[in-house]
């Protein structure tokens, strides 16, 4: 009976991994990569996946654990695919562990950060300062924008998700939650320490102004996503008039987030390592104030999944991009809804011929489209499992989409497509040019 039981459950994803596990055998083989039609195996087996995800939304890490382990095995199959050289890197390229390993402690991390900010009742006193109606909404969206700018956008999402969870007494619109998502990295965009993409851009050598221009259309944004998004959860469950009485702040609690987001910014600028802070600050806020450690209970199955997800998206045999134009760009905001847009964004960091402002605002506010598109989706996820419905997630938060394409084209047509040289020839250049004769 308990066998039977278990089956029932976990029928549908078993089902895909004896498919994905015993294909290649079915398969007739010449040493090389399977492909259909001229693509990949592995590109197909990482669409089920991301298929599997939107489908099966209470399973996803089940799903996103048994599309690895398919990738796997078909590149130990029919490669000579090294897993330890692609985590650990190799004497001429880079390896996965340092992402990973920053993922994995600012997710657990900020969800510890996000349960002190709570217990510290600042939240709870929050109603009293917001504006009542949906402009309450907006200005928490605003200020989760603005936050997110310097500091990074998980904890951002964290904290929004965080307040409006007390101020709407926990019945926040499932648009309202793509909204915060949105917010959160919108405000990253224009920022070399808001958001992991443009924190690459500017450690591969991208000067921090040419990513200014992205706030251009992270605001324009805003005022879509924010304002449909507030609307959708005054009319849902408004802020409540006034808070509570006799409600006592513990400043102390307060203080220990504030040192722990100033100790993830230190690091972020002088390691890349932002986890690094995060988890000297807790540790430090753990002599002043009991830590809660049981929110890594809490946040570990979609730790996980967003683990797993970003191991297939770097196993993908993407090698080169379409050339560099304002349409790439803007495709590629689709794309990072889907695809992880860090290997994105060093593949277009090495093509070179982009604006690296609009790059930014597409590859860092495009994953807002669909939960799982960023990091700060799948962080929220832990707190709003309902977000996890991908049909319902994108039919709720049809705004951010249509936020999305309007802001691109108002920045395209206001500031303009100022492609840059790739940046390390035109310094290789600089460096090579003769020293002209003054006479």
């Amino acid at each position: 009976m308990v066998t039977a039981r278990l089956f029932s459950r976990f029928r549908i994803p078993v089902m895909i991994l004896l498919f994905l596990l015993f294909g290649p055998a079915i398969m007739a083989s010449d040493g090389t990569m399977p492909s259909f039609s001229g693509i990949r195996i592995e590109f197909i087996l990482f669409a089920v996946t991301l298929v599997g995800v939107a489908v099966f939304h209470h399973k996803t890490m089940y799903v996103a654990l048994i599309g690895l382990t398919a990738i796997l095995v078909f590149k130990y199959v029919f490669s000579d695919f090294s897993l330890s050289e692609h985590i650990m890197g190799t004497a001429t390229r880079e390896g996965e562990w340092r992402i990973l390993l920053n993922l994995l402690g600012l997710l657990f991390g900020f969800a510890i950060l996000a349960e002190i900010f709570k217990e510290s009742k600042l939240p709870d006193v929050l109603p009293n300062y917001l504006p009542g109606g949906w402009k309450g909404g907006f200005v928490l969206l605003f200020f989760i924008t603005v936050l997110s700018s310097f500091l990074d956008n998980i904890a951002a999402a964290m904290i929004g998700g965080t307040i409006a969870m007390v101020v709407f007494k926990g019945r926040v619109h499932i648009g309202y939650l793509a909204a915060i998502i949105a917010a959160s990295n919108a405000g990253g965009a224009g920022s070399v320490v808001g958001d992991t993409t443009t924190t690459l851009m500017w450690i591969d050598g991208v000067n921090p102004v040419d990513v200014l221009h992205a706030f251009v259309a992270s605001f324009t944004a805003l005022a879509i996503f924010g304002v449909i998004g507030a609307i959708q959860q005054d009319r849902h469950q408004p802020i409540t008039a006034a808070a509570k009485e006799n409600i006592h702040v513990d400043w102390g609690r307060i203080g220990i987030v504030f040192l722990i987001l100033a100790c993830a910014i230190i690091t972020n600028w002088t390691l890349d390592f932002p986890a690094a802070g995060v988890w000297i600050g807790i540790i430090l806020g753990g002599f002043f104030r009991k830590t809660p450690w049981h929110e890594m209970k809490n946040a570990w199955m979609g730790t996980v999944f967003l683990m797993a997800l970003v191991t297939c998206a770097s196993l993908m045999p993407v090698e080169e991009l379409p050339p560099a134009s304002h349409w790439t760009a803007f495709a590629l905001g689709f794309v990072s809804a889907v695809f992880d847009n860090i290997p994105l964004t060093k593949l277009c960091l090495e093509q070179g011929g982009y604006d690296w402002g609009v790059l930014a605002y597409t590859v860092g506010f495009g994953g807002s489209m669909i939960w799982f598109g960023s990091s700060a989706g799948v962080a929220l996820s832990n707190m709003y499992p309902e977000t996890k419905n991908t049909i319902r997630y994108m039919r709720k938060g049809w705004h951010v989409t249509v936020a999305y394409i309007v802001g691109f084209f108002v920045l395209l047509y206001t500031v303009g497509w100022h492609p840059h040289a790739p940046h390390k020839e035109k310094r290789v250049q600089q460096e090579e040019l003769p020293v002209s004769n003054p006479e």
